[in-house]
């Protein structure tokens, strides 16, 4: 009924295991932005969902929210659609596509 409600649907629907788990996570997600719940972590999480979500159905991701490690290999950024701007990815995540490569290699220096 509230927006807090689909927050918290949205944040056990983006553990889930299968894509509509994650599509249906970044809906909700939406529509807690579109009542006012439009703070930093939700408009994050609403770009994490479509991300993981085109990333299970074997597409590139928009953001570039996605990093992954493949049989305990270097943490990769999964591959990013060109189509968002840094300008749009700052609004939604806070980090240009530069700044999310950084912390991939940063991680792998650990």
């Amino acid at each position: 009924k509230t927006a807090n409600d689909y927050d918290c649907a949205a944040t056990v629907l983006q553990h889930g295991q299968a894509v509509e788990d994650f599509l249906l996570a970044h809906e909700f997600w939406v529509v807690a932005i579109s009542m006012g719940k439009n703070d930093r972590e939700t408009l994050s999480m609403a770009a994490a969902s479509e991300d993981r979500f085109l990333m299970n159905i074997g597409r590139p991701q928009r953001f570039g929210t996605q990093l992954r490690s493949v049989d305990n290999g270097p943490v990769t950024l999964y591959p990013v659609d060109g189509g968002v701007t840094d300008e749009l990815r700052r609004l939604m995540v806070s980090h240009s596509l530069a700044e999310i490569k950084a912390r991939a290699a940063e991680m792998n220096k650990k």
